[in-house]
């Protein structure tokens, strides 16, 4: 995307965002505190000494929240992006884990318990560079079930479950 496509605030927080995250910067506001220090004597440490720097804080703080929350915003949507594309592009990653920011908490809950559940299976095995995707845990599982449905001990589950004895 071409640089010049940037609207004006989007092009002010980048600046914004490499000049206040620098060395020059750093060194400014350490002075602008020396400064505000060394003229406490000559005002008498008054009230009105005390609210400019208050003031100033304030006003700058408020400020640098939202320019960091849209540098934030705009690199975590970069990262997302760029894992997106390489589980799109590695062949034993599941598709299903695109874009899975966008789950509700209770959604990716379950989801984290799948991976512990894999985890342990994957420490059970010899080889610990073995890893299954999704879909190959889900096709794993569904042969399994599969292969059960017959035996004593499956058909036992299932009633025991429908049941709730």
């Amino acid at each position: 995307m071409a640089k010049n496509k940037k609207n004006l605030f989007e092009r002010f927080a980048n600046w914004a965002t490499m000049a206040t995250g620098s060395s020059a910067a750093f060194l400014i506001a350490i002075s602008v505190i020396v400064i505000w220090i060394v003229t406490g004597p000559i005002f008498h440490y008054s009230d009105t000494w005390q609210l400019i720097i208050n003031t100033g804080t304030t006003i700058v703080t408020f400020l640098m929240v939202f320019l960091i929350q849209k540098s934030q915003n705009k690199d975590s949507k970069a990262i997302h992006l760029k894992l997106n594309e390489l589980l799109a592009s590695h062949q034993g990653a599941s598709n299903r884990m695109v874009d899975i920011e966008d789950l509700t908490e209770k959604e990716l809950d379950q989801l984290h318990k799948f991976y512990v559940k894999l985890n342990a299976l994957a420490l059970l095995e010899d080889d610990l560079t073995c890893t299954h995707s999704i879909d190959a845990a889900e096709e794993n599982h569904n042969s399994k079930v599969a292969n059960n449905k017959t035996k004593p001990h499956y058909i036992n589950a299932r009633k025991q479950k429908h049941t709730g004895k």
